[in-house]
């Protein structure tokens, strides 16, 4: 049994979460009564590329960062050290990819939804196949990361989980709903603003708690081994390494920014290709500098409990929910200041799920409910677009409300819902990159590359038995007298801390022994070889002849060389046909 400390919020608290959501709804009105008024699927979707590019640059920023990332990278530093730290520079290189590779090409094409280069590049199967693929995927996240934040904040402050999803589902749908994309991006500003401050917050607090202040985590750290940098053994079964680290936040980001509905639509929001390469650049040092800070939040989180972790006391369920536990015992003495991070953690996931919804609305419309008119004859009504992106949105938002209540009743959901997210962005990214890079590509291969891959990433992310990693070492004996565990509890906790004897790792299958960071690179891997490989073996037996690519479908450096070879091509002709003509420009 659990015995978890609960601190319920103060009046102050609650009035601190309440203007932070009034805020957010007022946005959304604000927007919903000002401008065009949301009159056209072009305003609702993408502002009439309208937006500028710093608060764009901050919107980039903010839909990439949920509470799941406030929570899980501060607990993952707490609890595993500062290894995972590593994969922001993968980051920095796929921006530069993003930039130059990628983003031109939906320039070009101005589509609402990112899938349609896919019908004009290979055909509808395979853009249904991915979006469906994705779809799924974002709905399913969209859910937990209403649940996550629910859960640990109900664990540590008393706030009902359901109370929790329902008051950050109805905010969201509302400002994102009624007020479109521009409401989405405006209100990403804001929200910004306090998931900085919520772990400000956290520092400032615990600043009083740690022997030498701040300036000495570094020191607390490096004694209890949290400090860790430079593990690059080519081992791909271990959690984390430099390589695996590297890989995946370069392909991560790719996926997400480069060929991902939710920031590609985005990106489309302003004027031209140089300004959102800005914006995309803007977003860097952005989502570096928050990735930093909470992982440093985490450093200091561990100065603080480093000797009575309140996972061992059983204070606490899961070092998921380190830093709630840390707001709410702590920082109550504060009137409001609670309040602030909770806001915070709220802020993270409405910046999060009203990106989400806005861009599954879009793919709906775009992908499925246009082609079911066309499928029955019928002509999409045009002038009801805005009404249907709308609905639309309220409809995937009660979808994910309805995820996050079963991944209530069904734990292992979170787990399961991530996993399933590291196992589609590389495949996804991977048919995209098929289409962009290489001209030799056809649909046939790149249902074939994908699905394969798909099949793969999810057989290794879900098969079972896999092998467990542990934590680092954490210790209890530095804790008060008064916290005493039940003897059941004590017991529980004693057995599942200590070292068991498991089987060897080797004894386990291969594929379930691979890192999760691998998921999205060998994802990537895959589609891209196995759709290159089929595609040549499908053109091979094919008696139709191959169609002239068009150069706007691929990335700018294969676009030019399509292009020189069609010039070339032309000029070789023209001068054979002046070859051919009499002196008199008549042919013989």
């Amino acid at each position: 049994m659990e015995n978890e400390k609960v601190s319920m919020l103060t009046w102050q608290d609650y009035l601190v979460i309440g203007i932070v959501l009034l805020i957010s709804a007022g946005i959304g009105v604000y927007y919903r009564f000002t401008g065009g008024r949301q009159k056209t699927a072009e305003e609702y979707f993408s502002a009439n590329k309208s937006m500028s590019i710093v608060p764009l640059g901050i919107a980039l920023m903010v839909s990439f960062v949920s509470a799941i990332t406030i929570l899980g990278i501060s607990a993952e530093i707490y609890a595993f050290g500062t290894q995972f730290v590593i994969h922001y520079a993968g980051i920095i290189l796929a921006t530069i990819v993003v930039a130059y590779f990628y983003l031109p090409v939906f320039f070009e094409l101005n589509t609402m939804s990112v899938y349609e280069y896919l019908e004009r590049r290979f055909g509808v199967a395979a853009r249904l196949t991915t979006s469906i693929a994705n779809f799924m995927q974002l709905t399913l996240y969209t859910g937990v990361v209403l649940y996550a934040p629910s859960l640990a904040i109900e664990a540590t402050t008393g706030l009902s989980s359901k109370t929790s999803i329902l008051v950050i589902a109805v905010i969201c749908m509302f400002y994102s709903t009624i007020g479109g994309i521009k409401a989405v991006l405006v209100t990403d500003i804001f929200q910004a603003i306090l998931m900085f401050a919520s772990l400000i917050c956290i520092m400032v607090v615990a600043s009083s708690e740690i022997e030498g202040g701040l300036g000495n985590v570094w020191n607390i750290a490096k004694q209890g081994g949290r400090i860790e940098y430079f593990d690059y053994r080519p081992d791909p079964t271990i959690r984390h390494t430099g390589w695996c680290l590297l890989a995946a936040g370069f392909c991560l980001f790719c996926s997400l920014y480069g060929v991902n509905q939710v920031e590609v639509q985005r990106l489309l929001t302003v004027k031209s290709l140089k300004s959102a390469r800005l914006a995309l650049f803007v977003n860097l040092p952005l989502l570096i500098t928050f990735g930093l800070t909470t992982s440093f939040c985490g450093l200091v989180l561990y100065a603080v409990y480093k000797d009575c972790d309140p996972v061992r006391t059983g204070e606490i369920a899961s070092h998921d929910r380190i830093m709630p536990h840390f707001a709410a015992t702590k920082m109550a003495i504060y009137p409001g200041l609670t309040g602030l991070f909770i806001s915070g953690i709220f802020s993270a996931s409405l910046s999060t799920i009203s990106a989400m919804l806005n861009s599954l609305a879009a793919v709906f419309l775009e992908d499925y409910l246009k082609r079911i008119y066309a499928r029955l004859g019928k002509t999409f009504p045009t002038q009801h677009a805005t009404f249907f992106g709308k609905l639309l949105a309220v409809v995937n938002g009660c979808i994910s409300v309805a995820i996050a209540f079963l991944a209530g009743s069904l734990g292992s959901l979170v787990q399961l819902t991530l996993s399933i997210t590291g196992s589609i962005c590389g495949p996804v990214l991977g048919i995209f990159t098929l289409g962009m890079f290489f001209e030799s590509a056809n649909e046939k291969g790149a249902i074939c590359g994908i699905v394969t891959a798909l099949i793969t990433c999810m057989w290794a992310s879900f098969g079972q038995p896999r092998p467990r990693h542990h934590p680092l070492p954490f210790h209890a004996d530095g804790c008060n007298a008064s916290i005493v565990l039940p003897p059941t509890t004590s017991a529980l906790l004693i057995s599942s801390m200590a070292d068991k004897p498991e089987a060897e790792p080797a004894s386990y299958f291969y594929l379930y022994r691979i890192s999760y960071m691998w998921y999205s690179p060998m994802g990537l891997t895959i589609t891209i070889v196995v759709g290159y490989i089929s595609s040549l073996i499908f053109r091979k037996f094919s008696s139709s002849t191959p169609i002239e690519p068009d150069p706007s479908l691929f990335t700018p450096l294969v676009a030019r060389r399509i292009r020189r070879r069609r010039a070339d091509a032309a000029r070789t002709t023209s001068s054979q046909v002046f070859t051919l003509e009499e002196p008199n420009g008549r042919r013989p």
